[in-house]
Order: structure tokens, then sequence, then C-alpha cells
């Protein structure tokens, strides 16, 4: 049973479907995409996925996207294939419930208000750098309406208001997560689940250096505690040395927790 995974570098998306194929330990063919030179837009990338969005699980010729859909896939598909700490779904009705709240509650609440602050640091700087005739040309090729609006919006900057209601989204969901790991390990739990691997892709590793305003080290030790037992993970820590082309100089805005020359 043949995996293709196409994917950017190991941050956010990319990285939160990567994670469970490594804490399972499955083989798989990975394909990097490279978003700078807007392959995802590609016609050979939009034959595969017609919204142009990574990352894309191939099993087999079956196309998975959107990765709290993916992650869910790989549990139905390897439910035998288990890290060393369990299943990443609960198999208890009651405990899966938990882990899709917590899913739920990071896709709909934490992921696109981290990813606005992205936008406006990182794709600002790569929109704002290209020509005119060229911006055009390349937006044509974007699927997805709502994604080339984001693209445009980027281009010159987030709404201040927006920015800051992001901000007060980040840390509405930061003060909930760090009552709910003042009473278990993890989010779902005693046990890491897709949960834990969704908020820690989206958040939970580079929220102190994306926020150094919001003092996440002084002031989330239940937060900083859960990040630094995911971090320690065998399974994570592959995951992060994977490959990355980021432009250096957009490296520090995004928090990346990893080192880099």
């Amino acid at each position: 049973m043949a995996l293709k995974y196409y994917h950017a570098e190991p941050m956010a998306n990319s990285l939160k479907s990567m994670l469970p194929l490594k804490e399972k330990g499955l083989d798989y063919k990975s394909v990097y995409v490279d978003l700078h030179k807007f392959e995802q837009h590609q016609d050979w990338f939009v034959a595969i996925n017609p919204e142009g969005q990574v990352p894309v699980l191939d099993h087999d010729g079956t196309i998975i996207t959107h990765t709290t859909v993916i992650n869910e896939y790989l549990e139905d598909v390897f439910p035998d294939a288990q890290p060393t700490s369990g299943p990443l779904r609960p198999r208890d009705p009651a405990g899966a419930a938990r882990m899709r709240y917590w899913n739920k509650f990071v896709d709909e609440h934490v992921m696109n208000y981290v990813s606005m602050h992205g936008w406006h640091r990182l794709i600002r700087v790569i929109a704002g750098s290209i020509e005119d005739g060229k911006f055009e040309e390349l937006m044509s090729h974007v699927p997805l309406p709502d994604q080339r609006k984001k693209w445009m919006t980027a281009r010159s900057g987030f709404a201040q208001k927006d920015l800051d209601h992001a901000m007060e989204k980040i840390e509405y969901a930061l003060n909930k997560i760090e009552a709910q790991l003042g009473q278990t390990a993890y989010l779902a739990g005693e046990t890491y689940t897709l949960a834990d691997i969704n908020f820690y892709a989206h958040c939970g590793l580079s929220v102190n250096r994306m926020f150094p305003n919001l003092s996440v080290d002084e002031r989330f030790p239940n937060l900083v505690r859960w990040r630094e037992a995911v971090s320690d993970r065998p399974a994570v820590q592959q995951a992060l040395a994977g490959e990355d082309r980021t432009q250096p100089g957009l490296r520090t805005w995004s928090g990346d927790g990893r080192e880099h020359s």
C-alpha cells in the first residue's frame, strides 16, 4: 500500500499531517512542493488537488486533502500502526469525542488567526516583492477565490483591527488550553492524540517566538510543559528535521523552533 505525501516545509499544515506519518512509522514518498515558487498552483499539482493547497496524501491513488481529514484517515486505514503511547485517536467514544472537540477548537479558533499574522508578516514580504503584472498573472492561477483574496490582502497588509481581533482570539485560546493542561497531561486526556498534533503544528511550537508580547513562557507554564513533552518525541524531532526551502531571511517571523544556519 503506497503512500505519497505532498507537502511544504515542516510547519503548520504540512507538519500537522507529517507527524502522524512519523508517529506511526509509515513508509511514504515525500514530495516537496515549493510554495515560494507557487508550485501549489501549477497545473501538475492542481491536477492532484484542484484546490491548489498542501498537504495532500495519495494512498494508492486515493487523494485525501485537509489535514484534519488526512489524520483521521490514517487512523482509520492504519489502526494497528501505533506510536509507543498508543493510538492517536482514543478507542473509547468519550475519548474520541474529546479529541474531536479540541481538533474543532483548533481548526476554528486558532489556525486561521495565527495564520493571519503569519501571512501579514511573511506573505506580505513575498507578495510585495513581485512586480504588478507578474503578481496578477500568478493570482490568476489560484483556484480558490478566498485564497486569492488572502494573497491580495497580504500584499497590502491586513487591517490593524483584524490583526487585533486575531490576537484576542489567540490569547483566548492560550488561556483555555492552559486551563485544560492544568487538569490533564494532554488536550484530550492523559494520552497524546491528534488534537495535540493539531495545536502543536499550528501554534504550540511557535507561539512564544511569533508573539513575544504574550510572554508565553512566563504566563503559561502548563503549555510550556506540554510543548516540551511534545517536542521531545522522536517522531516530532524527525519531522522538524525535514526538508525546508524557506528563504533564510523569512524564517524568524514564524517562530520556527528549529535551528537554522
